[in-house]
């Protein structure tokens, strides 16, 4: 019996994104503009589901993950979560159980690890901002292009979370990847560029057809090439260890909401408000429980 093929779809809206295919490319759009395109409960999910939706055709031969408005991914929206004294973490009446926090981390880890292991190329279009969250989305992507003055980082390594996909230390080697978590910094796209985090920045003005001239190139090359291609660089990265680290990093986030620190961060979020907490955490002054 042949495997079972969907109906193709050439454009699709899901809660927190759209999608739609322009000749060979399949464009993946975050639809949260009012949010800075903050990663919701079901954007892991609509991710996957589009990225399987642009591998069943035929007529696609690479995807564009961009995001709607001034940014790509602000991060996980987690005002409402951080702020509420009875819906999360420590505050929640029932203890908290760590293989539980594993299993739903792990779920949107998963679904971000989609992006890489797409059997069609996938091309991370960055303005504006690309943190937390959202950068665990752009470098799971295969290709990241940057505007020059857009920022990327995982500022909660600071306190309060790691980042699941750990691409960091795939990307740069392990000296940056220790140095951005270390600091929990931001960095340019210029600089990202630089230290060899993605492969190319540009002006902003520039990015969509950068992006639209690099995708059009790849498209030129069959489906199977490309796929082959993948699967050999996917399969050398694998053995050194991405699984591995992304498990580790996937358990240890659920940690470190939890630890002293984790828990006191909570609080102050509580009590002053997220943004303060935020920006008190990301000061560079001493953070202490």
């Amino acid at each position: 019996m042949p495997p079972f093929k969907p109906k193709v779809q050439k454009s699709q809206q899901y809660e927190s994104l759209l999608y739609e295919v322009k000749g060979p490319i399949a464009y993946i759009t975050l639809n949260r503009e009012h949010r800075l395109n903050a990663i919701s409960p079901t954007m892991p999910i609509d991710i996957k589901a589009a990225v399987e939706l642009a591998n069943y055709d035929d007529d696609v031969h690479v995807i564009v993950l961009q995001g709607k408005g001034r940014a790509f991914c602000a991060g996980y929206d987690l005002v409402e979560f951080a702020e509420n004294t009875e819906g999360a973490t420590q505050s929640m009446k029932r203890p908290w159980d760590p293989v539980t926090d594993y299993y739903l981390m792990g779920r949107n880890t998963n679904n971000f690890a989609s992006l890489w292991y797409s059997l069609k190329p996938t091309i991370a279009k960055v303005r504006g901002f690309a943190v937390a969250g959202g950068s665990d989305i752009a470098l799971s992507c295969d290709i990241v292009v940057m505007a020059d003055d857009a920022k990327i980082g995982y500022p909660p390594a600071r306190v309060w979370g790691i980042p699941t996909t750990m691409m960091w230390i795939t990307r740069v080697g392990a000296e940056w990847a220790k140095r951005m978590l270390f600091t929990g910094q931001l960095i340019s796209g210029k600089k990202a560029e630089s230290i060899g985090l993605i492969s190319e920045c540009c002006s902003e003005s520039e990015l969509d057809q950068r992006v639209e001239d690099l995708a059009m190139h790849i498209a030129a090359v069959p489906k199977n090439q490309l796929a082959m291609s993948k699967l050999v660089v996917n399969n050398a990265v694998d053995l050194q260890g991405l699984p591995q680290s992304q498990m580790l990093a996937t358990l240890f986030d659920g940690i470190a909401r939890h630890s002293p620190e984790g828990v006191a961060f909570k609080k102050r979020s509580e009590k002053v408000g997220f943004k303060r907490a935020v920006q008190e955490r990301d000061s560079g002054q001493p953070i202490f429980p």
